[in-house]
């Protein structure tokens, strides 16, 4: 099936598409769930618990601006400690909570759909490989854009591999799990470690979202589970209409500028 393209450069490509399944892959692969905890407060902070690691990761680009991957930074000291990290973006302490959003009478009411993932993704079949769309969890990473990962898989062919390893790259490199890949019916996911990363987004000199890695278990300030997912950004701008998820909200946002000290 042919689709028609995203156009380069609108938020990843969130132009209509006008034929796109939204059927689920054959076969699903499942990730077990974690033992490592974020948990979401009512209007207020993300605790984590059991010991999930927290470090920077910064977004390299070439010398035009394009995303091209990640670079670690700074790891800070969680060492067997629970932490709460800030949600509502206004925290002096940043990345932590410093308890601002009860002067500031911050809401934070989950508004993201539970439906899982793959139910609500739009899919755009290639010959070699298929792509999950999610477009509302979009944080405007933009490794999607580099080359248009929608257009690699299309022409993707086992007469040219280098578009299916292309989409590929370009969706793995995806933070908040917008786009996955499916090879023959089953994801092709990155190997990641369960851990936090605070996104900083040097082209636009703003503190990103919590990049969270590995399935580490989200769950909801009512108790329940999210679905498990490797890769998901969640929202730390107090700002997005999608959340827990960032939204790319924070591009906008005073108080999310500069970068993590």
């Amino acid at each position: 099936m042919r689709l028609s393209l995203p156009r380069v450069g609108e938020r990843g490509g969130e132009a209509q598409c006008m034929r796109a399944s939204r059927k689920p892959p054959e076969r699903e692969k499942k990730m077990a769930k974690s033992s490592r905890r974020i948990a979401i407060t009512e209007n207020g902070p993300y605790i984590v618990t059991e010991d999930v690691p927290l470090k920077q990761a910064f977004i390299e680009e070439d010398a035009e601006g394009n995303s091209l991957g990640w670079k670690e930074g700074r790891a800070y000291d969680t060492n067997g400690k629970v932490y709460a990290l800030c949600r509502c973006g206004h925290s002096k302490n940043k990345p932590f909570c410093d308890g601002t959003h009860t002067g500031i009478g911050w809401e934070g009411k989950e508004t993201a759909s539970r439906i899982p993932y793959a139910e609500a993704a739009r899919v755009y079949e290639g010959e070699a490989v298929d792509m999950l769309d999610r477009q509302e969890l979009c944080a405007v990473a933009r490794f999607c854009d580099v080359v248009n990962a929608w257009q690699m898989v299309i022409k993707s062919s086992d007469a040219h591999p280098e578009n299916e390893e292309i989409a590929t790259r370009e969706a793995c490199d995806c933070p908040s799990g917008r786009l996955t890949v499916r090879k023959n019916g089953v994801e092709v996911e990155p190997d990641l470690p369960q851990e936090i990363n605070l996104v900083e987004d040097l082209h636009y000199n703003v503190k990103g979202p919590l990049y969270v890695k590995g399935g580490v278990t989200l769950q909801s300030a009512d108790g329940s589970e999210y679905e498990v997912r490797n890769r998901r950004a969640l929202c730390r701008c107090g700002e997005s209409r999608n959340l827990p998820f960032c939204d790319a909200a924070h591009l906008k946002c005073e108080h999310m500028q500069g970068l993590d000290g």
